[in-house]
């Protein structure tokens, strides 16, 4: 896992998310057209919460969202995903 020096704001989450499956169980590859986005990812950094609203995520935790959730940004060459804390659905 990587630092940043990013700090989200209120009830945002910063995520890395996890590399796309290259193979199939069966072990076919599969081609970048074709790669679905990965909808798991690892947190690299939490906002401080809302004011009557504590986070519950914390900096390591790896976590399931939605497929479309977040906006996509680049950090030093870094993908990542910055969302808020309720699009996340469940911590594995």
């Amino acid at each position: 896992m990587t630092q940043v020096n990013v700090k989200p704001l209120a009830d945002r989450v910063l995520i890395q998310p996890a590399a796309a499956e290259l193979k199939t169980a069966g072990g076919i590859i599969i081609p970048d057209t074709a790669k679905e986005k990965p909808q798991r990812g690892n947190v690299v950094a939490v906002g401080p919460g809302k004011k009557d609203e504590p986070m519950t995520v914390k900096v390591g935790d790896l976590v399931l969202y939605g497929k479309y959730s977040g906006t996509e940004i680049t950090i030093d060459g870094n993908d990542y995903l910055i969302m808020r804390e309720s699009d996340i659905v469940a911590v594995i």
